[in-house]
């Protein structure tokens, strides 16, 4: 079986991912411009404020995608039809039973997130009539991603891509509907992205039957109610949410951490932050494609292809990790440049360009070792890593305080070297449970 899985079969998954990955964030590009287009110069700020809040709401349950990618890719690999339709029916009764808890609690959520980030009063009150409406979106928004896991286990990258682009550009079409013509302001944003949710969750459900239709397999209560099947997936779940809630606190650590220094470090930061954020949108497609292979070889118990799939994943992530860190020394300068006119902004972020341009090289390798683990579904040990890391992070930050930014750029650096040690460290033994029963 080892033969059959080629570097082509690698960029069926991953270039898809990129693709979605990278039209995802013209969203909050077309949102700002359609919004911009309106008198009050607040309403942006309410529309920045209240994506923000939904952005850290939702990427703390991108679990229901990884996980849902995991288990379902190691069903695939041992050929269990009806597994692979349980393990979809099991993360959308997940998915929808968070959705709900989070409309119920919508209100204390709301104070929390409006508190801590500590907007005037008019961007709040406009904040507020989006945040009223989108939260109605959370059901679909977590069942997309429960789809979306599911397609791109199934090999379905193709379709993964087709119901995210047919989000994101429903969503911007019906955002320039609402708002330019139809001159509901904030609440049009809002209501555009929630229609496009339901539109797309819509969507996905037509996708799934179709597969299944081609996949065969059956809806059966009692096998996607098992206890210990249960059980699993949400242990895996909630491993894999503790990992990114402590990724979510180092990354507010790190913004607030400039802040505190100042409007100059604040937005020196942000600027290179970007540049991690594209990076990471061309290396989770690897990174996806590492999920899916070695959830197969899972299913199959065949450390050989298990091998097979961590090498020729690895070397293509290495590879264009490599590539963009190049890019980034020869020309991260001049995309400071382009990004921002403010001289100081331009002066500071040329001083640390260096760290964000050498972070894609230093973080591939975890997030190569992360699709490793979700893949194996030994989310308990990346959990742990992160933890550890986490904590290490935070006393490198506090013995380089002092530094200033530097202090908080060599912390963060570390903290990827951190996460690829512990990982590399518990390898090992992932490798040799591969021909364990799972």
């Amino acid at each position: 079986m080892t033969q059959l899985l080629s570097s082509k079969d690698i960029f069926k998954i991953a270039l898809p991912i990129m693709l979605s990955n990278v039209s995802t964030p013209l969203i909050g590009v077309v949102d700002t411009v359609i919004i911009g287009q309106t008198p009050d110069p607040s309403l942006i700020g309410a529309v920045a404020v209240s994506a923000l809040i939904f952005t850290f709401v939702f990427w703390a349950f991108g679990f229901l995608r990884m996980g849902t990618t995991g288990l379902t890719a190691q069903a695939v690999g041992a050929e269990n039809k009806d597994e692979i339709i349980a393990s979809l029916g099991r993360s959308l009764l997940l998915a929808s039973t968070i959705g709900v808890i989070l409309i119920v609690l919508q209100q204390p959520i709301a104070h929390v997130a409006f508190s801590l980030l500590g907007a005037s009063e008019n961007v709040e009150l406009s904040a507020s009539e989006y945040f009223d409406i989108r939260i109605w979106s959370a059901p679909a928004t977590l069942i997309n991603y429960v789809i979306l896991g599911w397609l791109i286990a199934l090999g379905k990258s193709k379709l993964a891509l087709l119901l995210q682009l047919t989000l994101n550009c429903s969503n911007m079409a019906l955002d320039a509907i609402f708002v330019l013509a139809l001159d509901y302001g904030v609440p049009g944003v809002a209501w555009g992205t929630l229609i496009s949710e339901y539109f797309a969750a819509a969507l996905g459900f037509s996708l799934v039957f179709r597969a299944q239709q081609t996949l065969g397999g059956r809806w059966d209560l009692s096998i996607i109610l098992d206890g210990k099947k249960i059980r699993r997936n949400l242990t895996v779940n909630v491993d894999i949410m503790i990992r990114s809630l402590a990724l979510i606190l180092i990354f507010t650590w790190f913004t607030a951490s400039g802040a505190r220094m100042g409007d100059l470090t604040l937005a020196a930061n942000a600027v290179l932050l970007h540049f991690m954020s594209v990076s990471a949108y061309f290396l989770d497609g690897i990174a996806v494609a590492s999920e899916k292979f070695v959830g197969e070889a899972f299913g199959r118990r065949s450390r050989e292809f298990f091998i097979r799939s961590c090498k020729l994943t690895t070397v293509w992530a290495v590879a264009v990790a490599a590539t963009i860190s190049i890019c980034l020394i020869l020309y991260g300068k001049d995309i400071v440049n382009f990004i921002t006119v403010d001289e100081d902004v331009r002066a500071m972020a040329h001083e640390y360009v260096i760290f964000a341009a050498l972070t894609p090289i230093i973080g591939v390798w975890c997030f190569q070792l992360d699709g490793i683990f979700i893949g194996a579904t030994a989310t308990d040990k990346m959990r742990n890593s992160m933890l550890l890391s986490t904590t290490l992070f935070f006393l490198t930050w506090f013995l380089l305080q002092s530094w200033g930014n530097l202090g908080l750029w060599v912390a963060f650096v570390c903290h990827f070297i951190y996460r690829a040690l512990t990982l590399a460290f518990q390898f090992s033994s992932v490798s040799r449970s591969v021909e364990a029963p799972q």
